[in-house]
């Protein structure tokens, strides 16, 4: 075979192969951002039923669990494209209650806090057309239950 043959061949390799590629790297950073905002999202989801659990009344139970979520989103450098409204809730002895009763619920019982995160991870800045069908958010959700000390004083 001469070489004028196979003269512009490898244009056309990569005018093929080239969207191919550049779909599965978007691919591989819509997962990376995607396995990142889950952790982080889990780890504020713990840090604020934690805050909130070893606090002594809901009102700074709520400011504990709160502050607990930005300083860890804030650490993982994860921006949420929606604002974020934990969902704040009880149960003692494994009934639902509202989250400022579980405080004044009576020592020895067992009660729980639980938040519920949800976050909208966007994916505006690498979504391409070539892709078509590509969300440009996808929604992230975490809950985390932690136990109040039964033999805590409470409010």
């Amino acid at each position: 075979m001469n070489r004028t043959a196979e003269r512009g061949s490898v244009s056309i390799e990569v005018a093929v192969l080239a969207p191919a590629f550049i779909a599965l790297m978007v691919l591989a950073g819509v997962a990376g951002r995607t396995a990142v905002a889950a952790e982080a999202i889990e780890a504020a989801a713990h840090d604020a039923a934690r805050a909130a659990s070893i606090s002594r009344d809901s009102v700074t139970a709520r400011e504990a669990a709160l502050e607990a979520i930005e300083d860890q989103l804030d650490w993982r450098g994860l921006a949420c494209a929606n604002e974020l409204e934990p969902e704040l809730t009880a149960r003692v002895g494994g009934n639902p209650i509202s989250f400022a009763d579980a405080f004044t619920s009576t020592i020895g019982a067992d009660a729980t806090v639980t938040v519920t995160l949800v976050c909208l991870v966007s994916f505006r800045d690498i979504s391409l057309d070539i892709l078509p069908g590509m969300p440009d958010e996808r929604q992230i959700r975490a809950t985390f239950t932690s136990p109040l000390d039964r033999y805590r004083g409470r409010q």
